[in-house]
């Protein structure tokens, strides 16, 4: 028990700390073969903040705690809308742009309510059990190769300047160094956080989904909790949207279907109650950029939104 408690203190930030020297050295690798910075950010840092969820469900699936990889998933999306964008919009109202609004958060409730269908083959096809399987996973790829074919068009269709994603540049052959050593921070990370979590839940009694949807759930959405409350502190509104609509996207699309397509996720629907709130906070989120009249979420919301992630969490405990 102590020594798993140990693991999941020191793996999660070897695990964040490994993400975060991925995406740098990838990033300035990225830089020097001439990809511009705004496509760097739209692809290998949305995909760098990912990485500890997308370790997390990896490790876990392998491991057979499915209910693990999944309740990551949906765990980090809620904490995504309901906690960080609260948070951040309590600090200070968050203004929306048109293309948020009605490309980018809309997508956000499609790719949710494409795990819905994929995932339930018991209830949709009286199916003997429901699964991910590779097929699904690979369903999965294809939107989201979809979605980053968007991507590119906004990157390549876009006034802006070359500065906008922030990225840091570094010297080479440091950059390789930091992209070896984020990969064996991740990879350790990721086993040492699993392992304990698994551990833990198994000695308090506390299920797989309910360690993924809570503990790991924050635990991996914190890079995206730092940057969204650091760009709302800047008033930089659309970095801190941008950031949490761009992980939900990813996690679902990116992470799922790489983990599926590689190894199979057995699917608990009881996890169902979860996914459909998810649902529910998604759409919630894209009707708030209509209320009062302005297009923003404003603190009454943001604070709505963390109200109603502490009751989820209540309701988490309570249920077990």
């Amino acid at each position: 028990m102590y020594w798993a408690v140990v693991q999941m203190i020191v793996g999660l930030p070897l695990l964040l700390a490994g993400a975060h020297g991925l995406v740098t050295g990838a990033s300035s690798i990225a830089l020097r073969l001439g990809v511009s910075r705004l496509i760097v950010g739209l692809t290998v840092v949305a995909m760098g903040t990912s990485a500890p969820e997308l370790l997390v469900s990896m490790v876990s699936a392998f491991q057979g705690a499915a209910d693990m990889a999944v309740g990551n998933v949906l765990g980090s999306n809620m904490a995504n809308i309901l906690l960080i964008l609260g948070i951040s919009a309590m600090i200070r109202p968050l203004a929306m742009e048109k293309t948020i609004r009605w490309r980018e958060i809309p997508f956000v409730l499609l790719s949710t309510l494409v795990l819905v269908v994929l995932a339930n083959d018991k209830i949709l096809t009286q199916a003997t059990g429901s699964r991910l399987d590779r097929a699904d996973g690979l369903a999965i790829l294809g939107y989201f190769a979809v979605y980053l074919y968007y991507l590119f068009s906004v990157a390549k269709n876009s006034t802006g300047g070359q500065e906008e994603s922030g990225v840091r540049f570094i010297r080479q052959p440091m950059a390789w160094v930091l992209v070896l050593a984020g990969i064996a921070g991740l990879t350790l990370g990721g086993q040492w956080l699993v392992s304990g979590a698994q551990t833990i839940a198994a000695a308090l009694g506390m299920s797989q989904a309910l360690i993924g949807l809570t503990i790991l759930a924050v635990g991996t959405s914190l890079p995206e909790l730092a940057t969204s409350v650091t760009a709302a502190l800047r008033g930089n509104a659309d970095i801190a949207v941008g950031n949490v609509v761009g992980s939900n996207i990813f996690n679902i699309l990116w992470i799922l279907g790489v983990t599926a397509t590689i190894t199979p996720i057995d699917y608990n629907t009881a996890l169902n109650l979860d996914m459909w709130f998810l649902v529910a906070v998604s759409l919630l989120f894209f009707l708030f950029t209509f209320t009062w009249k302005e297009h923003k979420i404003d603190r009454r919301e943001g604070g709505l939104f963390v109200i109603l992630y502490i009751g989820y969490l209540t309701f988490l405990v309570l249920r077990g």
